[in-house]
């Protein structure tokens, strides 16, 4: 097994995530397998508890792990199904190290960072080697370097290349190259200094991804190879992309990060001799040339922070690309949405999202949707928000609501899961990961399947309440898919609409590019069709 090391510096978000994705990509269309995973320095265990502000979105792996957005990158770019093990933080490492030294493992030692730390840290690469072998596992350090909370991480990493051979393995420095405006330049000075931290503690990039807003130059690149010690031709560009993140990968391939990866590990024997990216460019095509575009509202509570509802997004694109349609996104708070602002839109979509703030916008953006026959496509909240409207404006509960927003409501048409009744922590204890699901024949969700049984993410806590069921059905209220044994909600839909449909769990988290998921697939569709009848 061969290992790259991706680390960043300078400053934050400058794609380390995406980086390391789209050299999977090109890896696996090489013929090569990979893996990846992602070293997070930040003390929680999880993210799970984290505001989306803070963090962007939770992304929930099938085995109900709550990880980092970058993993959402890994599976989209990828065939990677990851695990739990996948995504490490600081905070799990020092509980391991903790829980060890409690129960005696480190008897007449002191703990320390060096060895027992770094030590666990290693441990997860040498898991990984067993659980998911590959021929190319891809590890992304979180952070910038220089951060005190990464040392840790970086000291593992040099330690364990010590052990395996620099021949098995390198590091790809993702950094930033600054335009200034002033001096009509672009300055590698950041960069120098970034690779000399990373020396500092004696670890050396082999590859050199430079962000930059301008092209490089001849001349820059010789600077960058001279003073930060890397081979000119692993001083590599990546530009800010003009239409989508998916031209990533081909932008890295033109700048053969892929041959001078291949070549660095001595892969050559393994590796085809390129990598075909042609379904990749026709996708991406399809993306930045729809032959027609439709317009979508996003009716969320995070609308401001891009990262909040990536997954959503990137799913959106997905199916409209499958569709040979462009989106123009339209992104409404649903604390101020009002109806004016849904009257031009082919479709609706309530994501998900915890706590009452911004509750009835959501709402009255359902309800609108029903009303006007607008499709309607609802996820996790959204299937809650959506069984919500119909049973106060089509049942008659008047006051219904969810006891997550009104515990002391008279019509608890959304209600806590019995088993979470007792829970008192927050981290790690909904009803996480993936669930089956069976899809009742004869619905739209099965048409929309295909099929009777499947298999989605979940990440909630509350429910349908199940007292309801009769009341609401004999109205046009349909229940499209339940949990094998009947006895949980998992889709629904209006009996007396085009296109209106809602699930429990999260379908974002299983879409990737030329394989868009059913239920984002079928919604573009039927806003395709809702704007053409208009």
């Amino acid at each position: 097994m061969k290992y790259i090391f991706v680390t960043g510096g300078v400053v934050s978000s400058l794609g380390k995530g995406l980086a390391a994705a789209s050299l999977g990509t090109l890896l696996e269309h090489r013929g090569l397998s990979v893996c990846l995973q992602k070293f997070d320095p930040y003390l929680n265990v999880d993210p799970g508890t984290m505001s989306p502000f803070q963090h962007g979105e939770v992304y929930v792996l099938n085995d109900g792990a709550e990880t980092d957005l970058d993993l959402g990158h890994y599976e989209r770019f990828t065939k990677c199904v990851l695990t739990r093990n996948n995504n490490l933080t600081s905070g799990q490492v020092y509980q391991n190290v903790l829980e060890k030294e409690r129960q005696g493992e480190y008897l007449g030692k002191t703990v320390q960072v060096i060895p027992h730390i770094t030590d666990e840290i290693k441990a997860r690469l040498r898991q990984l080697e067993k659980e998911q072998p590959c021929d190319v596992l891809i590890t992304e350090i979180g952070g910038t370097t220089g951060d005190i909370e990464g040392l840790p991480f970086l000291e593992a990493i040099r330690q364990f290349i010590l052990e395996v051979g620099p021949q098995n393995a390198l590091i790809m420095h993702v950094t930033l190259v600054p335009f200034i405006k002033a001096a009509g330049e672009l300055k590698t000075k950041p960069s120098q200094q970034s690779i000399a931290k990373l020396r500092e503690i004696g670890l050396q990039p082999q590859v050199l991804v430079c962000r930059c807003e301008h092209p490089l130059g001849e001349e820059v690149r010789q600077k960058l190879s001279m003073f930060c010690n890397v081979p000119l031709e692993a001083v590599v560009e990546a530009r800010d992309v003009d239409h989508t993140i998916y031209e990533m990968p081909l932008m890295l391939q033109k700048e053969h990060l892929d041959d001078t990866i291949v070549h660095l590990l001595g892969l050559k024997k393994r590796a085809a001799a390129t990598a075909e990216m042609g379904s990749w460019k026709k996708f991406v095509q399809r993306i930045i040339s729809p032959k027609k575009r439709v317009k979508i509202a996003v009716v969320g509570k995070y609308i401001e922070l891009q990262d909040a509802y990536k997954s959503i997004y990137e799913s959106l694109t997905h199916a409209a690309a499958a569709n040979d349609c462009g989106i123009d996104l339209v992104r409404l708070d649903a604390e101020t949405v009002k109806d004016s602002d849904l009257n031009d839109v082919a479709g609706i979509l309530v994501p998900g999202g915890f706590g009452d703030r911004g509750i009835e916008g959501k709402i009255r953006a359902a309800q609108y949707a029903r009303e006007q026959g607008i499709p309607y496509l609802g996820l996790c909240l959204g299937m809650q928000i959506a069984t919500i409207e119909f049973a106060r404006n089509v049942c008659g509960f008047k006051e219904a609501n969810s006891t997550e927003f009104d515990d002391a409501t008279k019509h608890p048409v959304i209600s806590l899961l019995d088993e979470q009744k007792e829970v008192t922590h927050k981290g790690g204890t909904m009803r996480l990961g993936a669930w089956p699901t069976k899809v009742i024949e004869g619905t739209r969700a099965h048409k929309v399947y295909g099929s009777t049984e499947i298999s989605e993410r979940h990440r909630h806590r509350y429910e349908f309440n199940p007292s309801y069921r009769d009341a609401m059905t004999a109205k046009g209220f349909v229940i499209a898919g339940t949990s094998p044994d009947g006895s949980l909600v998992e889709i629904i839909e209006l009996r007396d609409h085009p296109w209106f449909l809602a699930c429990q769990f999260h379908p974002e988290f299983q879409s990737k590019p030329n394989q868009p998921h059913p239920l984002f697939k079928g919604f573009i569709g039927a806003c395709l069709a809702n704007q053409s009848s208009v």
